[in-house]
């Protein structure tokens, strides 16, 4: 059990500590593995393509989320970046796909261009399928000074979070849901525990895997990620509402447009800013056992909600 005076000096450094910093000396480091994880090779077309997507910006936060608790864990920054390049990869892998006239025909991505709309439908398809190979090939072949058996749990993992059963699954039933009055908020829960949630829920988890994490610190930290990853849609679905586009990076009211189910829709914004705060709490009390080291961790969820873009 964690004590009131744990508890309060714990919140004091988590108070005190920098995440403006620590984010922007994060990313520094993801961006730099990130450039030097795919370099440019023959033909130049599809790789040029894939560096497009990749080195286009945004938070970093699920490179962050991997490399955050792998050191928590007591792993290191070098063990886990492969990992955290793959998550990233994969990431940016089903923002090309999804931005494609087939899914959400979306003209803007970070502030930039869409990849079809720089490079064309067939290339972008074809990106992403290279991105997603090359987080595979990430994994298996630049992760050092970790056990064989850890690597290969990380790789079942980042399987699982990608296919049907995880991110695939999601979209799937978030197309079928388009224009659909009467979705429910189990359906809408679905979509996105699954489009959303499983990805960031695999940051949590590969990061803590790679430093040996035993099976209880696994599961505190699954039930952490799981919250934080609601928590980070229901705020994404406000921002859709409430936030311009220069704001956004991407196309404002899309989710109107297409006639989505969104938290906001079901409970109106006041009430899904009170959901994604109690999800939050919910994911900060799961890190009590870990005292400081989960400070970086308890700032990122706070971070999830406060975010404007």
């Amino acid at each position: 059990m964690t004590s009131t005076k744990d508890r309060e000096r714990t919140e004091l450094q988590t108070a005190q500590f920098n995440l403006s910093s620590y984010l922007a000396e994060r990313k520094a480091l993801v961006e730099a593995a990130l450039d030097r994880s795919l370099p440019v090779a023959y033909p130049e077309k599809i790789y040029e393509a894939m560096r497009y997507s990749l080195l286009a910006g945004g938070k970093r936060l699920r490179p962050i989320l991997c490399l955050a608790t792998c050191e928590l864990a007591g792993g290191t920054i070098d063990a886990a970046m492969p990992t955290a390049c793959a998550l990233e990869a994969i990431h940016t892998m089903s923002l090309i796909h999804d931005d494609l006239p087939a899914m959400d025909n979306d003209d803007y991505r970070r502030g930039k261009l869409t990849n079809h709309k720089v490079y064309g439908e067939d290339i972008a398809i074809l990106a992403g399928d290279g991105l997603l190979a090359r987080a595979f090939e990430c994994v298996a072949l630049e992760t050092q000074g970790v056990p064989a058996d850890r690597v290969l749990q990380v790789i079942v993992r980042l399987g699982g979070a990608v296919g049907a059963a995880g991110l695939v699954g999601g979209q799937v039933v978030d197309l079928e849901s388009e224009g659909k009055p009467d979705i429910s908020l189990e359906t809408l829960n679905f979509i996105h525990t699954h489009k959303t949630g499983a990805l960031l829920e695999a940051c949590v988890v590969c990061g803590a895997i790679l430093a040996g994490a035993g099976t209880a610190e696994l599961q505190k930290l699954s039930r952490y990620a799981q919250n934080i990853g609601l928590a980070f849609q229901i705020i994404d679905d406000i921002l859709d509402v409430t936030a311009t586009q220069e704001e956004l990076g991407k196309t404002a009211g899309k989710d109107l447009q297409a006639q989505k189910a969104t938290f906001p829709s079901i409970w109106g914004l006041e009430e899904s800013k009170a959901q994604a705060k109690k999800l939050v709490d919910d994911a900060k009390a799961e890190l009590a056992a870990f005292k400081e080291a989960a400070i970086p961790l308890s700032a990122l969820a706070d971070f999830i909600t406060n975010r404007t873009h």
